[in-house]
């Protein structure tokens, strides 16, 4: 499919992106059950798992309606920021939306050992004691005390923490629109941040 754009910028973005999202694979399987996991470490994961795929998508459509080179990098950052806002919403969502509307079950990322910035926020702003038993759940893929860890995120201020770090996301993404002629779809892609923050699925 790429080839067939005939497009060596396409290939460039998409092959970037392809040992990219491979790249944060392998360290998402590097931070799997490990407590010791950091705030910059995560966010380097969902750079390469998540925001790597929508910065490729929207620069290659610049790339394909023969758009100009500042146009090109403007939606790459819309992309990777829009990205970057919608994992963190996931992460808050895994930690409070109802199971019905999302499909998933609350604490999915918690039971496969996964440490995002809800729990990694938790931990760190967390007693000794609280901050052992999430340690343990993560070491272990647990659920079994999620009850428990719900109550340390909600009163370590987890979601609210990375629902704030999404907006900023969010804003960031529609900053780099504003170079943009207006128009009904600048006004999407704007919208279209926004819902990324706002939804509850």
């Amino acid at each position: 499919m790429m080839a067939a754009v005939n497009s060596q910028r396409v290939i460039e973005i998409m092959a970037t992106a392809t040992n990219v999202i491979a790249e944060g694979e392998v360290l998402q399987l590097m931070n799997a059950r490990d407590p010791e996991t950091s705030e910059d470490r995560y966010l380097q994961v969902i750079y390469r798992k998540t925001a790597q795929l929508f910065q490729a998508g929207a620069e290659v459509a610049a790339v394909v309606s023969g758009a100009e080179p500042p146009v090109q990098q403007a939606l790459a950052s819309y992309g990777k920021h829009l990205g970057t806002a919608y994992q963190l919403v996931d992460d808050v969502l895994d930690y409070q939306s109802d199971p019905a509307e999302r499909g998933k079950n609350l604490g999915d990322d918690l039971a496969e050992g996964k440490p995002t910035l809800p729990l990694i926020h938790a931990l760190k702003h967390s007693d000794a004691k609280t901050a052992q038993m999430i340690r343990s759940a993560i070491e272990n893929g647990a659920r079994d005390q999620l009850e428990a860890i719900l109550t340390a995120i909600e009163s370590a201020g987890g979601l609210e923490y990375t629902a704030r770090l999404a907006k900023s996301e969010a804003d960031q993404a529609c900053a780099a629109l504003e170079g943009l002629p207006a128009s009904a779809y600048r006004e999407g892609l704007q919208a279209l941040a926004r819902f990324a923050i706002e939804r509850k699925h």
